[in-house]
């Protein structure tokens, strides 16, 4: 969580440059990093089980605060491995330099405002979290509404650092697509994921799944869900190039039983 484990993180990554460049031609910086925030710091479920009600019950931890001063210095981290790799490894090793995040979808539950809104603040607390600071220059608009001083702010320099190392791709992980609830103007359950923003995630409207059932528990298929994936950050951030970097379904059990 500490600002000062940034030059670690730089001189791993340039022993990575360093041993591998000659092979690798298309390096991540970091895979998942606004999910494993999310799991380590606000709702405790990964190492070093960070959180605080009512995200989680931890025995230590700031579920508020903490996963977002995680967030920057990850952000701020990538930025200095990529400043490496462009100034002593690309030009020599040919190769190209992005981030994989993790790309949850949203349609709204109710055909209403309140749920409409509520998609577009959870969709700027999940990719563009870490895209918009790294592409754009600062964290999205309805972050700062609801976070306000709690989000941390980027000095003149960090920008000018972020806009100096800006990506050659995008890597997108994308699973599944959730109906999302209003919770500003209704009442809701605390949502351990995306409780941040103001918002509640479902499977089901009416009784009827979002898409064909999976093996694992809350993630259903929902092949629409992808383009609108792609589709929607590919003019947010200026068509930059995309790669899908993980996808695909856990089979069910009586599934697999059948394939026997």
């Amino acid at each position: 969580m500490a600002k000062s484990r940034n030059p670690d993180f730089g001189y791993f990554a340039q022993v990575c440059f360093k041993m591998f460049g000659d092979r690798v031609k298309f390096w991540v910086t970091m895979n998942q990093p606004n999910l494993l925030a999310k799991f380590a710091y606000m709702n405790g479920l990964f190492p070093p089980s960070h959180c605080s009600k009512p995200f989680g019950n931890c025995a230590i931890g700031n579920s508020s605060i903490e996963p977002y001063v995680v967030g920057h210095n990850m952000i701020l981290s990538h930025a200095n491995a990529v400043s490496i790799y462009r100034k002593n490894y690309q030009e020599t090793q040919g190769g190209y330099i992005g981030i994989a995040v993790a790309a949850r979808w949203y349609e709204p539950l109710r055909n209403t405002t309140v749920d409409q809104l509520a998609v577009e603040r959870a969709i700027s607390f999940n990719v563009p979290w870490f895209l918009d600071p790294i592409i754009l220059g600062d964290y999205p608009a309805e972050m700062r509404k609801i976070l306000g001083p709690t989000l941390p702010e980027f000095t003149l320099k960090q920008k000018k650092k972020l806009h100096a190392t800006k990506l050659d791709f995008i890597g997108l992980n994308h699973y599944s697509t959730w109906y999302l609830k209003d919770c500003i103007f209704s009442s809701c359950e605390m949502d351990p994921m995306d409780g941040d923003a103001q918002a509640l995630s479902l499977v089901e409207r009416d009784g009827v799944p979002i898409g064909k059932e999976t093996g694992a528990p809350f993630f259903y298929d929902v092949p629409h869900g992808m383009e609108k994936v792609v589709m929607y950050y590919k003019q947010r951030y200026n068509n930059t190039a995309t790669y899908i970097t993980e996808n695909g379904v856990t089979l069910c059990l009586h599934y697999l039983l059948k394939l026997k």
